[in-house]
């Protein structure tokens, strides 16, 4: 079993949660909850990893709050 870190954002024009997996192209989906968001990405990483572990472009490193006076 293997874990990756998908990155979940409301999409602001059409209202539904929107997640993907940085650098792993097709890794993406979009819901009105979490568990409609996870069933895509979870799908596009099974089918790849049956053709080995995937080369990433990014990798997501975490969160930081920046603060603007």
């Amino acid at each position: 079993m293997k874990n990756y870190m998908a990155l979940v954002e409301p999409c602001m024009e059409t209202g539904p949660r929107v997640g993907y997996v940085p650098g792993y192209t097709g890794a993406h989906s979009q819901g009105a909850t979490l568990d409609e968001l996870n069933v895509d990405p979870s799908a596009v990483i099974a089918m790849s990893l049956k053709d080995g572990d995937p080369r990433f472009d990014a990798e997501f490193v975490g969160t930081q709050m920046v603060v603007v006076a």
